[in-house]
């Protein structure tokens, strides 16, 4: 077995998600996981500090490529817009991958409170990071937070529809789930 593997990352990802799917989060091992990937124990660890991070896997590139992309936006953009670029940026990096998964990943993430928890730790983090994306532009910090929650619904939203549907852009899905979003505040009133 060769020593280094270049895809080791999206291995792991699935054979957790398939173990997980089959025998449950708590049922399942590192070593099971190694296993089925066709890797070591030890390359495991070098990818994720344990079996719960598998399923955070890009977290911090998603955070990060959502923040790059408000920062892209136009100069005179609101809010809401740069939110937008952020969205669209993001979904840029999405790959059948990610879409193949996300339907067996929320599934998994339903049976556990630990899961649970750290999706929400996840969403938190992505609010976050736009947040601060968007102060770093001038944005309020009230109006950054808002207008970071209402990006990490919309794509929380759209990337659900995109991986169950298989149909659609998830670019397009994002946008149209953040004005869907921004219509919805005008009738709170």
């Amino acid at each position: 077995m060769p020593r280094w593997e270049p895809d080791a990352r999206e291995r792991f990802v699935s054979a957790a998600l398939h173990l997980f799917t089959e025998q449950g989060y708590d049922e399942t091992t590192v070593a099971q996981i190694a296993d089925r990937a066709g890797l070591t124990r030890s390359t495991f660890f070098r990818h994720f500090p344990d079996k719960r991070e598998v399923l955070a896997a890009g977290q911090e590139t998603l955070s990060a490529l959502l923040a790059d992309g408000v920062r892209s936006a136009p100069p005179g953009a609101t809010p809401l817009e740069a939110v937008a670029a952020g969205l669209v940026t993001a979904s840029a990096a999405m790959t059948p991958f990610n879409r193949q998964l996300g339907p067996r990943l929320e599934a998994v993430i339903a049976t556990s409170a630990e899961l649970q928890e750290r999706a929400l730790l996840k969403k938190v983090g992505m609010a976050a990071a736009l947040a601060d994306a968007l102060r770093e532009r001038g944005v309020a910090g009230p109006v950054a937070d808002a207008a970071a929650e209402l990006g990490v619904l919309a794509f929380k939203e759209s990337f659900a529809e995109w991986s169950r549907t298989q149909e659609g852009e998830l670019a397009a899905l994002s946008t149209a789930a953040l004005d869907r979003l921004r219509d919805a505040l005008t009738q709170l009133g």
